[in-house]
């Protein structure tokens, strides 16, 4: 953006109506446009407000590569779901939850050929990597595969597809082990405790997700239930490693061959302590509830963890890529499922939907379904919050009910200008700055 844009911009006649609506939005880069009406009326039949023409809604997009503005209030909102599982007291979770068995674990993906790494000695040297080089720590060949014609590609985009469904297959096999650990059949194991989860997926530099997820013991009906005795943080521990080095999924490759998929060997596995300390990780390795909630939050707002240019939208066809900056790894990992997409066999995964995330197709935060509250919840709350502060404003009881109607259609999506959207990040990017600070402060 040119400062003679810029100041064109600034200049022109509909710049306060275009800066209003979109400071309405926060700040988003690519607003929802509609046009249409809004009536709020009183039980009586009469109009406390009547609004028409055109107006803003936020895209929703949760990646902060896409939209900033919305991916921090999608943090936000994650934050309370997570933290409401972990430190209770809050959106009908017990404060007793902190009580319970809870670990923090990470699960990762196996390997599927050497990459370029970079290690660090105790005294912080760093280790050669495999290929002879002392890696950088901004190197952007970190993460990329050391022989891009030996790494299994195809094998990496499989697992990566099939990611959700290992995890899933990984919930029963933690059941069942917790259940022998009562002396119960896995079926019986919903009538007497509860295995209560939040999860994240998070890219890591080689271009293949891992799973952190908070894990909570609870007795049959939830939060409020204490499990049973038997059911301790070390049983829960042992059960997970059990869980994890039991999972498979068979799958069949392109070539009718069959090809297992289960985790990595690097699982990482801490107590979460009911302590308030300022960070995450305490000394003795465990991991505090008091930030544990805004770690995973962070991660759920995050792209692909991959290089600069990298399309964050599906793309139509793999010309699409001659005009981005892609490093040679991730260009492979998108080709590789752009070309399984075409296949019939695998017509179910929609791969080439899902080529732009390198194969990954599941949710990025999911949660079973008595660990918290919900997203729809929490942003209803905040619906209605802003009700009760137009109410108040038009002088009206915020507990004397009203009809909302709202007439709204589709005129169209985004800025119309470049300008305009750099604006809007700009704006999006202040407040962001100003929470910081007031938190720092």
């Amino acid at each position: 953006m040119s400062d003679l844009d810029l100041t064109s911009r600034l200049r022109s006649f509909d710049y306060p109506t275009w800066r209003a609506r979109m400071e309405a939005t926060g700040g988003c880069a690519h607003p929802v446009r509609l046009r249409g009406s809004s009536t709020i009326t009183t039980r009586d039949g009469r109009v406390l407000a009547q609004r028409t023409g055109e107006v803003w809604a936020p895209c929703g997009n949760r990646r902060d590569t896409v939209c900033p503005a919305c991916s921090d209030r999608y943090a936000a909102d994650a934050f309370h779901l997570i933290r409401a599982g972990l430190a209770g007291a809050e959106r009908g979770i017990p404060a007793t939850v902190t009580d319970r068995p809870r670990l923090f674990l990470t699960l990762t993906a196996p390997s599927f050929g050497p990459v370029h790494t970079r290690r660090l000695t105790a005294r912080g040297r760093v280790i050669p990597c495999r290929c002879g080089t002392h890696h950088r720590d901004h190197d952007p060949r970190l993460g990329g595969a050391i022989d891009h014609d030996s790494y299994d590609y195809t094998a990496a985009v499989l697992w990566q597809a099939h990611a959700g469904k290992l995890w899933h297959r990984f919930t029963i096999a933690l059941r069942r082990a917790l259940a022998a650990r009562l002396g119960v059949s896995g079926r019986r194991f919903g009538r007497v405790a509860r295995l209560s989860y939040a999860k994240v997926a998070e890219y890591q530099r080689r271009g293949l997700v891992h799973f952190h997820a908070a894990i909570r013991l609870d007795g049959p009906d939830g939060p409020a239930d204490p499990p049973p005795a038997g059911l301790t943080a070390e049983a829960l521990r042992d059960a997970v490693h059990e869980a994890a080095t039991a999972t498979s999924l068979d799958v069949t490759r392109p070539n009718g061959t069959t090809l297992t998929l289960r985790w990595g060997a690097q699982l990482d596995l801490r107590e979460i302590t009911p302590t308030a300390h300022d960070a995450v990780t305490d000394d003795s390795g465990e991991i505090t509830d008091s930030r544990l909630a805004g770690y995973i939050a962070k991660y759920a707002t995050k792209g692909t963890g991959k290089t600069d240019g990298h399309p964050d939208r599906p793309i139509r066809s793999l010309a699409h890529l001659e005009r981005m900056h892609l490093a040679t790894h991730h260009r492979r990992l998108i080709e590789t499922a752009w070309h399984l997409g075409g296949l019939d066999q695998y017509a179910e995964l929609n791969l080439r939907k899902w080529a732009h995330m390198l194969g990954f197709r599941g949710h990025f935060l999911t949660k079973s379904r008595a660990y918290s509250t919900t997203f729809r919840t929490i942003r209803h709350d905040r619906r209605a919050w802003r009700l009760a502060e137009q109410l108040d404003q038009l002088g009206h009881p915020a507990d004397d009910p009203v009809t909302v109607v709202n007439d709204w259609h589709l005129v169209g999506i985004g800025h119309h200008t470049d300008t305009d959207r750099e604006l809007a990040i700009a704006h999006a990017e202040r407040i962001r700055e100003q929470r910081t600070s007031r938190r720092t402060s």
